[in-house]
């Protein structure tokens, strides 16, 4: 963008001084209201006017994206709001994931019984294991 900006503001510059210093006979300007005349050469007139016209532009150009800025900063206030909440959140996970290792570590495990003792428990009678408990 900003090569294409350079490449059509500079001709367009150059075109605009050149006819500007070109033209330098005197011309009288009048503020209507006031009756004020004012008497300069027209070249000075043009860069004056070209130089206040440009001002102009970039002025209102930053107002209008005065909303802009404003969603912007709301922006960065939100996510800042969410990075502390996320590190929150991060914190607790770890917190929770540490307590699963100590409750692993502190309930004793089971052993595991083998494919062939399931199968045997799957037809063994109520009674069998009261007798085997008796025992």
């Amino acid at each position: 963008m900003g090569f294409i900006r350079v490449l059509i503001g500079l001709p367009l510059i150059f075109i605009i001084l050149v006819f500007a210093f070109v033209n330098n006979d005197m011309a009288v300007f009048s503020l209507w209201p006031t009756g004020v005349e004012i008497t300069v050469s027209l070249s000075v007139a043009i860069v004056f006017l070209l130089l206040m016209g440009y001002i102009f532009g970039w002025f209102f150009t930053w107002l209008s994206y005065s909303p802009v800025r404003s969603a912007l900063r709301q922006q960065k206030k939100q996510n800042k709001k969410l990075s502390k909440e996320q590190e929150k959140l991060v914190k607790e996970v770890e917190g929770l994931q540490d307590n699963i290792e100590n409750l692993k570590n502190i309930v004793p495990t089971e052993e595991k019984k083998s494919f062939k003792e399931k199968f045997k428990g799957l037809f063994k009678s109520s009674k069998d294991d009261t007798a085997e408990t008796s025992e």
